[in-house]
């Protein structure tokens, strides 16, 4: 089975996606990563190159066209399932995991913001307005998740049981 991790940036996804592979004893493929690999450029540099709508475009067509073992968990980008079909994929291929956190709690934890190209210049407060707006936007698509947990101090093994209980 693929387990695709979903959720807002900070909230944990390519941690938690690496945590639960070594439980299940399968690969990790983080998303970001591998469009860095094929592309070869960072995520800020794709952006600055091609703008928001060149990268949602690449990431979709990375997100279907890719090689996946039969049992892998996958770290999304946290913008990928709210553009084009992306979201409706994922539920389709495989069992959709979305890490839900609080503002402050996705705040605190963005502090290296210069490699995340929507946040790069905000500050504390701004940042946290910000993510309000954007999880308004998208917790009509991160809601779609077959399974929705509460990412603030979840572990691999509590992880590892909910999709257990939900498959």
């Amino acid at each position: 089975m693929k387990i695709f991790l979903i959720g807002y940036m900070g909230c944990g996804k390519s941690t938690k996606a690496k945590q639960l592979a070594h439980r299940l004893d399968c690969p990790v493929i983080d998303l970001d990563a591998e469009i860095v690999n094929k592309s070869g450029k960072t995520i800020a540099e794709f952006f600055e190159a091609y703008g928001e709508s060149g990268f949602r475009t690449y990431e979709s067509e990375m997100l279907k066209t890719f090689d996946y073992p039969s049992t892998s968990v996958v770290a999304t980008g946290g913008g990928l399932p709210c553009f084009f079909d992306n979201m409706e994929w994922m539920n389709l291929n495989g069992q959709t995991v979305y890490l839900q956190m609080e503002p402050a709690a996705l705040v605190s934890r963005l502090h290296n913001r210069q490699k995340r190209p929507l946040i790069k210049d905000l500050d504390d407060e701004q940042l946290l307005e910000f993510i309000k707006v954007k999880l308004k936007e998208r917790d009509p698509f991160y809601t779609k998740a077959k399974l929705i947990v509460d990412a603030f101090d979840l572990d691999a093994e509590k992880l590892e049981e909910a999709i257990s209980r939900n498959s």
